[in-house]
């Protein structure tokens, strides 16, 4: 297996962090382990935060896993263990993702955690009892065990679910609602404005449209009859259902209920990355749940796609659902890291396929990052060059257009264009070698200028790929103001199909 590299700090000591950056995942639901879709998010998480760190922030990344709720409960008793034992399980295989995929998240959040999560969740809830937005009432509907919610019947398909192919439960229950209905308008003029800004467009586009539809109040509880398995409600017979206990997470896990001078600190988030299937309840049930407890939105909702496997949807049944773990077994991780970023457009569905993961694998990074650092580090090495270099100006305006493409695209959550951009810095840098031939005269200014626009794209790449560009750091050698390069093995051997 290629071995991944612990997450290393990318911020130089020069630079003084002046500003916080906080960002979360959606936290996968724990009925089952990670599959590749897992992976890409949190991937695209770490990138973000990576980036940040580089420039100067001060970063807090957040992820976990969501354990409650009837599925979790029946899926257990049917594997004939305890639910407790199941997600203790299930939680464990998504942190194994940390070291696997070089993730540099900060906190992991557990919905099961009684002294970390629970307080915040208790609290949440109480905060909207006591702005009168929440009442109880009879409720009789339609139930789906595998989206966790309450559905109509226009959702369905033929009687079933669309996402999980199973119809309904009909169930009738007493219990306490949440007047999401009163936040409508407010929710509304938040995302027109852009004080929750949701990117893309498309997806901004789509939840006003579906807000304008009309909004109804929404169950924030279950019976214990029906659901044994979640946060109690004092004084009843209830325990909080998913969308209350699992979004609460976001603020629970920095103190919410319990460190309030933390909360501070880091409230409100800079970034919510989630998926286009949950994207909706993030949209209009988090930043109404936030408005009635007087806290703060979200300052971006980034919403990406989903997967397919070599063009199908990814099913059990089917059986095409992609172990992360196995992926990074034969790729190694900053492979697997490259490829969600470079092959998978950030705000749209992407195709997960050994065949591209080899084509880009062998394409992109052997042949072009790879080879153009040891194509480089070869040329220059026993050299010695000032820490500073001076490039020259063609050199320094080609890098610094980089820099700048480079940049929007990350802040425009297009990480796939950004990547793009970073290789046609190194394309250049190739022409210009092929140009200036330096090999049959080893010109020092041209060395330099070389040496310069590896420095300049291995640093753009850090956050993709931190594993690769450390060994490219280490290979620089810097010390005492002075760069010493030493040649290094290929960093990505071709592989054969």
């Amino acid at each position: 297996m290629k071995k991944s590299s612990a997450p290393r700090k990318t911020v130089p000591k020069s630079i003084k962090k002046t500003k916080k950056f906080y960002i979360t995942t959606s936290i996968p639901y724990a009925n089952a382990g990670p599959h590749i879709g897992h992976a890409l998010e949190f991937v695209q998480a770490d990138v973000l935060a990576r980036r940040a760190r580089q420039e100067g922030q001060e970063v807090f990344f957040l992820t976990g896993t969501d354990e409650h709720g009837d599925k979790i409960n029946r899926v257990a008793m049917q594997s004939g263990t305890a639910a407790k034992a199941f997600v203790d399980k299930t939680s464990a295989k998504f942190k194994a993702l940390k070291k696997a995929l070089d993730l540099s998240y900060d906190d992991f959040i557990r919905t099961t955690d009684k002294k970390k999560h629970w307080p915040g969740a208790i609290k949440l809830f109480s905060e909207l009892q006591k702005k009168g937005d929440i009442y109880k009432r009879e409720y009789e509907g339609l139930y789906c065990v595998g989206c966790e919610k309450f559905i109509t019947e226009k959702d369905l398909v033929d009687g079933e679910c669309p996402l999980h192919k199973k119809a309904p439960e009909k169930v009738i229950e007493e219990n306490y609602f949440f007047r999401l209905s009163r936040y409508a308008k407010k929710v509304l003029q938040a995302i027109e404005s852009g004080r929750l800004k949701v990117m893309p467009e498309t997806r901004k586009n789509e939840v006003i449209s579906f807000i304008n539809e009309g909004l109804e109040d929404v169950s924030f509880t279950r019976s214990k009859k029906a659901v044994s398995w979640g946060i109690p409600v004092k004084d009843t017979d209830q325990v909080m259902y998913v969308w209350c206990d699992a979004l609460s997470n976001y603020i629970s896990a920095i103190g919410y209920g319990r460190d309030e001078k933390n909360l501070k600190k880091w409230w409100p988030a800079d970034v919510q990355l989630i998926g286009k299937d949950i994207f909706r309840f993030h949209a209009i049930y988090w930043p109404a749940m936030l408005m009635s407890a007087g806290l703060a939105l979200p300052k971006k909702l980034y919403v990406h796609g989903f997967l397919t496997i070599d063009g199908a949807k990814m099913s059990k049944s089917i059986g095409n659902v992609v172990d992360p773990m196995e992926a990074v077994e034969k790729y190694g991780s900053d492979a697997l890291r490259y490829y969600f970023i470079r092959e998978i457009p950030s705000d749209g569905d992407g195709d997960f396929s050994q065949d591209k993961l080899n084509v880009r694998y062998n394409d992109d990074l052997a042949k072009g990052f790879g080879n153009f650092a040891s194509r480089i580090l070869n040329m220059v090495d026993g050299m010695i060059f000032p820490e500073k270099i001076s490039p020259t100006k063609p050199i320094r305006d080609e890098v610094k257009r980089a820099e700048v493409r480079v940049k929007k695209h990350f802040d425009e959550f297009r990480l796939h264009d950004a990547v793009a951009a970073i290789f046609d810095l190194i394309k250049f840098g190739d022409a210009y070698i092929n140009d200036k031939k330096p090999w049959q005269d080893k010109d020092q200014k041209v060395m330099a200028d070389l040496v310069y626009m590896l420095r300049s794209a291995n640093e753009l790449m850090i956050p993709v790929m931190p594993g690769a560009t450390n060994k490219v750091l280490a290979a620089m050698k810097i010390r005492n103001g002075k760069m010493r390069p030493k040649k290094i093995e290929p960093l990505f051997p071709r592989i054969d199909k």
